[in-house]
């Protein structure tokens, strides 16, 4: 009975705190955000001022930092506002979005690289120029409005009560075949908001003097990583953004004795993931986690051959025109969970493994099974408009040059 009685208590406790959490964000986004910005904007704009908004990243994105940088050299007031959004306690963030808004409010531009309901909900002035940046390349797992409903999206109706996708003047993406994607997802119905111009950050991918600085980088890390192929072992997380996990499928001493004689390995976790993977002592003269100290891009140059699940940065590496396979070991609750915009077996340009055998003799096999037809195909489809000139193009876009 005092079990029973104990389970109806905690409901209503739950129910109670869900009911004014739900208050709380109606009274910021409605009514004190707004208000907050127009009492800020009622200065003129300033016309050489730019701000920078990073929504749960702790440091400037390469999205953002060509950008960045060229407008410092053009003599713009910059600043950049860190929300952390998911990974500080509620006050902080309130502080956090409180000085963003006032810093906007007589910002000729404006950019993100991340959704954002706090700034969807604010009254952006006409002539402020908002671009989206977004940080993925094409389109492979869905998000925003095309997750509507399932398990890791959110309900349909609050997401069109408090729309994250809201303001832009503009919004770039990898290529034209993808737009549709990002329209749906976004919400998006003004076909002139959507630009393929090229991602920013994929201008890297083009720079001879990056790769020899990521290269050095990489030996002077892991100098057994010398005289070996490398494999960039890169899924993406599990769960929901503030309590991410990576997956733990791959034995990482099975993968060295195996292929230790030709290769080394390399892991990258995606950001949202606190805990790191463990390798055994023995096992460091081949793999290394190199998520700490490395950006992504750095790792996706030295890389030979890229092991990924779900994670967009497959886009990026299509540019190399190299081999990736596909450790796709929970596909079926993948697809249940999230979703894909493409059919997933159909899409993906590598091998897809289910088990760790499939995925080692996969590696085996490159030499005689590596399709670059199918990665050039699938570069020229989903990354058209990355072609080491979309920082410049993006520029002039905003500029109006």
């Amino acid at each position: 009975m005092a079990i029973g009685i104990a389970s109806k208590v905690n409901k209503v406790y739950k129910a109670a705190r869900k009911n004014a959490a739900s208050v709380y964000r109606f009274h910021m986004l409605r009514h004190v955000y707004p208000k907050l910005y127009h009492d800020n904007a009622m200065k003129p704009i300033d016309k050489k001022k730019a701000v920078f908004i990073e929504v749960r990243e702790e440091t400037l994105s390469s999205n953002f930092k060509g950008i960045y940088d060229i407008l410092v050299e053009r003599g713009y007031k910059v600043s950049v506002h860190f929300l952390h959004m998911s990974f500080v306690k509620r006050s902080e963030y309130v502080k956090n979005c409180k000085e963003m808004i006032k810093d906007i409010a007589d910002a000729a531009y404006v950019f993100l690289d991340e959704a954002s309901d706090v700034f969807a909900a604010l009254p952006i002035r006409r002539k402020t120029v908002v671009t989206q940046l977004w940080h993925a390349c094409g389109a492979f797992k869905k998000f925003g409005m095309s997750i509507a409903d399932k398990k890791f999206g959110g309900d349909r109706k609050t997401l069109e009560k408090y729309p994250f996708h809201g303001n832009y003047t503009y919004m770039t993406v990898s290529s034209p075949e993808v737009v549709w994607a990002y329209e749906e997802a976004m919400g998006i119905k003004d076909r002139n908001v959507i630009k393929p111009v090229g991602v920013p950050r994929t201008d890297y991918f083009y720079d001879k003097k990056a790769a020899e600085e990521a290269y050095r980088h990489l030996y002077e890390s892991f100098p057994e990583a010398r005289g070996k192929k490398v494999l960039l072992y890169a899924p993406t997380f599990r769960g929901h953004v503030n309590t991410a996990s990576t997956p733990e499928e791959l034995n990482v001493e099975r993968f060295r004795n195996e292929l230790k004689d030709k290769y080394v390995m390399i892991f990258k976790l995606h950001p949202f993931v606190k805990t790191r993977t463990e390798i055994p002592e023995e096992c460091r003269d081949f793999a290394r986690d190199l998520t700490d100290g490395f950006s992504i891009e750095e790792l996706l140059l030295v890389s030979d051959v890229c092991i990924s699940d779900y994670s967009s940065l497959i886009f990026e590496y299509s540019i190399l025109e190299r081999p990736m396979l596909f450790y796709a070991y929970d596909l079926g609750s993948y697809i249940d969970w999230r979703g894909f915009y493409y059919p997933y077996e159909e899409f993906v340009p590598g091998r897809i493994c289910r088990t760790e055998e499939e995925l080692i003799l996969g590696v085996k096999e490159l030499e005689t099974s590596f399709d670059g037809e199918k990665v050039k195909k699938f570069k020229e489809k989903y990354m058209s408009s990355c072609d080491g000139k979309a920082t410049e193009r993006v520029i002039k876009m905003i500029l109006g040059e």
